[in-house]
């Protein structure tokens, strides 16, 4: 396994982290277990969920992917020790006031309500899921000061920020000698580059890791179209990802035919690529399976040539820094 730091700190993490989405839902509690563990024998020490994952088709039973990590935890050999433990607050987790975004009170709650799911005494990584307008910034380091004076959180980041969303949250905590968030999870792969406009610009420029989520779209550069025509189950080509697809559907057979000549499963290839992206700390796999632990743990063993990856970007146009994307 290779290790980095979380962006500008002296945490060292794996280059792959295990998304965990799946636990419950799509994944049964043994299968969780047994991929957990398979992870940290992988060296995988990098694990991230959210207060809100583990909902039911109805939409119930909101923490049951924390619960199931913490049972996992309560096994003990090790397991807590060698996880750096990333989760989210944001998500209403019930229907009375207060029960979700991040007020000072709001976050104290999702807080103590993961540390109890998860079975231990502090998160190493909290992100805030989403940004809140109606909170102010002083009240969310505020919040944040206190979790971490208390212990119970170490490291702060953020989820599906825009990039002036990052740099009010760090001119707010450099106010107030606070270390601020040290990462943002954004949603980017080779279909989805939008952050490469401001987002990444602000992540380098305070110094913030990178975690993508959705990597592999849905499973869209997964080998979609071939599992189709093998007649394979494939989860991801219903609702929004279906009419993805649609729209997208030459560009990723000739990607898939571009993996075919590299000798590569699509999966490997479009998170070989994401590895080698600037600041991109450690993609978030999902797996459902040992068998997609497999695969991602594949990617990082391949290094791309100039020549592919200029094949990729005639695939996929990405973007250049905002404004010169759009203007001179």
């Amino acid at each position: 396994m290779e290790f980095t730091h979380l962006g500008r700190t002296g945490l060292t993490v794996s280059r792959l982290c295990l998304g965990t989405m799946n636990f419950g839902p799509h994944t049964e509690e043994s299968d969780a277990h047994l991929i957990m563990d398979s992870a940290h024998d992988r060296g995988i020490n990098f694990f991230d969920t959210a207060n809100a994952y583990g909902r039911d088709s109805e939409g119930n039973l909101k923490g049951r992917t924390e619960e199931i990590i913490g049972r996992w935890f309560a096994q003990g050999g090790g397991r807590r020790e060698r996880t750096v433990l990333a989760t989210k607050a944001y998500a209403p987790m019930g229907d009375w006031p207060n029960e979700g975004r991040l007020s000072a009170l709001a976050v104290r709650r999702a807080v103590e309500g993961s540390l109890r799911r998860l079975n231990t005494d502090h998160i190493d990584l909290l992100q805030m899921h989403h940004i809140d307008r109606d909170t102010p910034w002083e009240e969310i380091w505020q919040a944040m000061e206190v979790l971490v004076a208390q212990g119970k959180v170490i490291y702060v980041g953020s989820s599906n920020f825009a990039g002036w969303h990052v740099a009010q949250a760090q001119e707010a905590a450099r106010a107030r000698h606070f270390l601020g968030l040290v990462s943002e999870q954004s949603l980017y792969n080779l279909i989805d580059r939008t952050v490469e406009l401001e987002v990444i610009p602000a992540l380098q420029h305070y110094g913030l890791g990178l975690l993508p989520w959705g990597p592999l779209r849905s499973g869209l550069l997964g080998g979609v179209l071939r599992k189709e025509r093998e007649g394979l189950a494939v989860r991801s080509v219903s609702g929004h990802a279906g009419q993805i697809l649609e729209a997208n559907r030459e560009r990723i057979q000739a990607y898939e035919d571009l993996a075919d000549e590299l000798g590569l499963d699509p999966a490997v290839l479009g998170l070989a690529w994401l590895l080698g992206r600037p600041a991109v700390t450690a993609p978030i796999v999902g797996p459902r399976t040992l068998a997609h632990l497999d695969t991602a743990e594949a990617a990082l063993d391949v290094e791309l040539d100039q020549k592919t990856l200029d094949r990729l970007d005639e695939l996929f146009p990405g973007h250049k820094p905002a404004p010169e994307d759009y203007a001179w």
